[in-house]
């Protein structure tokens, strides 16, 4: 199967506690404050290099904000079903989570959790929150469902009921 039908795009972990745009806001107001320091007046500041150091460190939060959060580099949160694994991408600075067919012992499908226990005892939780949309979540909920039955896995699923 081609990449692009067996992996799933997930959002970018939100799990700061200042969101994407006030982290940009404060790196923004950290460049304009360092230029407006640069540009007054030379005489006032005696270690002057510093300011631009501090330029340097407020451009480079910036780039990390943005490559953390926003998809310049391609899709760096992922869920891919490949025909031997089952591969979790968290981001672009976080490992990838491997997790090969022949180690998972059973799966467990929550509405909103996958979670893969292992043959050594571990257990994995994949946040559903993550991926994006009803219908992703309705493929990605048909792709675990193909992955446990064409390797002979135990696929417990958890429906929850909305009455009332």
């Amino acid at each position: 199967m081609p990449t692009g039908t067996t992996r799933i795009r997930l959002r970018p972990a939100n799990n700061s506690r200042v969101p994407f745009w006030g982290q940009l806001a404060i790196g923004l107001f950290w460049v304009v404050y360092v230029l407006c320091m640069m540009v007054g007046d030379p005489a006032i500041h005696d270690y002057h290099f510093l300011h631009w150091v501090f330029l340097g460190f407020s451009l480079v939060y910036i780039g990390y904000v943005l490559v953390n959060n926003a998809p310049i580099f391609g899709t760096q949160s992922y869920l891919e079903f490949t025909p031997g694994y089952i591969v979790h991408k968290n981001g672009l600075f976080r490992p990838k989570q491997v997790f090969a067919a022949e180690n998972i012992a059973a799966l467990e499908l929550k509405p909103l959790l996958l979670r893969v226990r292992q043959k050594d005892g571990e257990l994995y939780a994949l946040n559903l929150r993550e991926v994006k949309g009803r219908t992703r979540r309705m493929g990605f909920r048909e792709m675990v469902r193909q992955f446990a039955a064409q390797h002979n896995l135990p696929l417990q699923e958890v429906v929850t009921s909305n009455a009332g």
